[in-house]
């Protein structure tokens, strides 16, 4: 069966670094960091009376901005049933960042009534959205809600899981390895490709702990993900590493590339590479690893 393909072209989100909107010295900071993008927070880590003076911070910020490196710029608004996330939006406007990241999305309305928001604005060529799967809800209604990515002009292309609510909604431990939530991370991963969207994994808490942060990426890039949410700046290499393209990788790729495009090999769906059959779908997996690796390289060349 052929990979369901992403509904977007190809993009790094190898390291997806959360600032705080309302701190001047992590906005300032943030532009000269090498994540592949910045998800400037005016939810979880904005106090009730700072939000306004946070979007103000990020109105000032965005003016300002440099975007010509190719990095993600995304704002995460607080929930639209509550008193800042229609304020939000029209800092949004007044932004246009790349992307709008929603928290605590529970079902498909969650995604479409944003959608339809910014369409209603005038800004159907505006920001893509990102969507948080961080509640027991979320979870039972995740194939419905990756699947609004195929509506509203593919406007959702992303999801980012939060373990952190998750867990305090549900009482699931907190265990090294993530062993009772390994089920519900598949669950995210397999929903989001089914419908062609992104998925983030969630943040590592512990940014004091490289070891553990390392190993939860090994395991994150293992279930499918393609990049994780980081805390702290300290945290960016370590993810780029993890979800990026080793040598080996990009020699296996290139040869896989190669042995379909031999003449001997025309039209054939299977061919024998040193004693192992690859199908052609493993060429096209092939092919977009080689983009990735490509992207990393145009990105380290800009930086």
């Amino acid at each position: 069966m052929n990979r369901t393909p992403h509904h977007h072209p190809l993009r790094l989100r190898r390291s997806v670094l959360s600032v705080p909107a309302v701190n001047p010295r992590a906005l300032a900071k943030s532009a000269s960091l090498d994540c592949d993008a910045i998800i400037f927070d005016l939810e979880d880590s904005v106090l009730p009376e700072k939000k306004a003076e946070a979007r103000a911070a990020l109105v000032a910020h965005f003016s300002t901005l440099d975007r010509s490196g190719g990095r993600e710029h995304v704002i995460r608004i607080n929930p639209l049933d509550g008193p800042d996330g229609v304020l939000d939006l029209e800092a949004v406007l007044d932004c246009m960042p790349d992307a709008v990241l929603l928290p605590k999305v529970s079902e498909p309305q969650d995604v479409l009534t944003v959608a339809d928001w910014l369409s209603e604005a005038g800004v159907d060529d505006g920001p893509r959205l990102w969507a948080m799967i961080e509640t027991a809800a979320a979870l039972l209604n995740l194939a419905a809600i990756a699947e609004t990515g195929r509506t509203h002009g593919g406007r959702l292309d992303c999801f980012v899981v939060g373990l952190n609510d998750l867990r305090r909604e549900t009482g699931i431990a907190d265990i090294p390895g993530r062993p009772f939530l390994v089920p519900l991370l598949l669950q995210a991963v397999v929903a989001a490709r089914a419908c062609g969207l992104d998925v983030i994994d969630s943040v590592f808490n512990d940014f004091a702990d490289e070891d553990g942060f390392a190993a939860e990426c090994r395991q994150g890039r293992q279930m499918g993900f393609d990049g994780k949410m980081l805390i702290h700046p300290t945290q960016i290499a370590g993810a780029n590493a993890a979800y990026g393209v080793t040598e080996a990788e990009a020699a296996e790729a290139l040869a896989i590339v190669a042995a379909f495009g031999a003449p001997d090999n025309a039209g054939k769906a299977v061919v024998n590479i040193a004693g192992r059959m690859v199908e052609k779908l493993h060429a096209e997996q092939a092919e977009r690893l080689l983009a990735k690796a490509d992207l990393i390289n145009e990105r380290k060349k800009n930086a």
